[in-house]
């Protein structure tokens, strides 16, 4: 079923519920990085300028109960400084006050409704709220792509209230990526994987098995892979219940003659801890822990990527938190961000995170807004934030 494009809508005396993914990092109560707002705001000026209004909403954090922490009141300051015009935020997301600022909302003017999962009906994808969300508006605009894989009420439920409905342009954008790299992608192709969990890479593994050329796997989720191979581990992180699953996925790769890279050395410490005694080793001494990978596996890893004509990478290769235990990450990511003739996604707020305010990340031919989202795509999982926009 087809999905309408923002550009096909016409906005023009109409009011637009917008669903945005501002679930931005705070410190604070300071945003200290703006990417994903960033990445919404050309859908939320084309509203305004086609003469509608737009009516935003997001989640910010897992909040149990109401709370100033998590109140999305930086994210409506930073939208009136980037949208040179006020941005208010309602009390609330529903409810009588709420309903009255939409109503008296401006054609050309915007609103931004305070955090979705102040409200366990959000997460519920209950009707009623569902339908308390659509009330006043017209047309739903999804542009929440880091959501779209959660059937919650302003993913799902409000699509059953508002007929008219259509992705916005972040939306297209990652949907886009993602299926030049399930489709037709072409080869070499490499998956880059880190992070700290084997078991939240399962489905995607297995599923990119039957895609790739090659797997470079490294951060803690690489010291379980590691201990199936029967490699000293010392202290690092590992899944012990996945040890097992690691050579299953070892056995399935060599069927498919698709090679898993492991580290061939490691930054090792005692303890994850800027000022860790830190060291590089081949061999993973007992009292120590792997934290990022090492000179040679640097140079390994960047050798193979200079063949590839598509990379995905999702997690960092290294405890990226901690500047020491970053470079990895970093070296390997400047080399892809300066490769040329290759289609590189970047999957994963881990992975983006750790490449903010690189001069050479906008080099990479897409990062995502959405790390589970981008897994469960690649992983051939029907998002449903996806399905609800589609018509017919």
């Amino acid at each position: 079923m087809p999905i309408i494009p923002i550009s096909e809508v016409s906005f023009e005396g109409k009011k637009a519920l917008v669903r945005c993914d501002f679930n931005v990092p705070l410190d604070n109560r300071r945003i200290t990085d703006t990417s994903r707002i960033d990445a919404s705001l050309d859908t939320v000026r084309h509203i305004l300028r086609q003469g509608g209004a737009a009516v935003l909403c997001s989640h910010l954090g897992r909040p149990k109960e109401r709370t100033a922490e998590l109140s999305l009141k930086p994210v409506a300051e930073y939208l009136s400084n980037a949208l040179g015009k006020k941005v208010a935020l309602a009390p609330d997301c529903i409810g009588e006050f709420t309903g009255r600022m939409v109503s008296d909302l401006a054609l050309g003017e915007a609103l931004l409704l305070e955090n979705l999962r102040f409200h366990h009906e959000e997460e519920a994808n209950n009707r009623d709220f569902s339908h308390e969300l659509a009330r006043g508006k017209q047309v739903y605009i999804n542009d929440a792509f880091g959501t779209a894989h959660r059937a919650h009420a302003s993913t799902v439920g409000v699509t059953q209230f508002l007929r008219e409905r259509a992705a916005g342009f972040l939306m297209l954008r990652e949907l886009q990526i993602l299926q030049a790299v399930t489709q037709n992608p072409a080869h070499p192709y490499i998956l880059i994987l880190g992070g700290a969990k084997v078991s939240d890479k399962i489905g995607v593994i297995k599923t990119m098995l039957t895609r790739v050329n090659l797997m470079l796997i490294g951060g803690a989720m690489a010291y379980t892979f590691m201990k199936a191979r029967g490699l000293a581990v010392g202290k690092s992180r590992i899944e012990e219940d996945k040890v097992d699953l690691a050579r299953e996925l070892f056995a399935i790769a060599a069927q498919r003659h698709v090679p898993l890279v492991l580290p061939v050395d490691h930054i090792v410490a005692a303890t994850p801890a800027p000022e860790a005694s830190i060291q590089s080793v081949t061999t993973i001494p007992a009292d120590e822990m792997g934290l990022d990978i090492g000179p040679h596996t640097i140079t390994e890893f960047i050798q193979h990527l200079s063949t590839a004509r598509t990379i995905v990478w999702n997690g960092p290769l290294g405890f990226f938190e901690i500047p020491v235990f970053a470079q990895g990450t970093l070296r390997v990511g400047e080399a892809v961000a300066n490769l040329s003739g290759v289609t590189s996604l970047i999957g994963g707020g881990d992975t983006s995170a750790a490449f903010a305010g690189q001069q050479w990340a906008n080099r990479f031919t897409h990062i995502s807004t959405g790390g589970g989202a981008t897994l469960d795509y690649l992983e051939g999982i029907e998002l449903p934030g996806v399905k609800a926009l589609a018509i017919g």
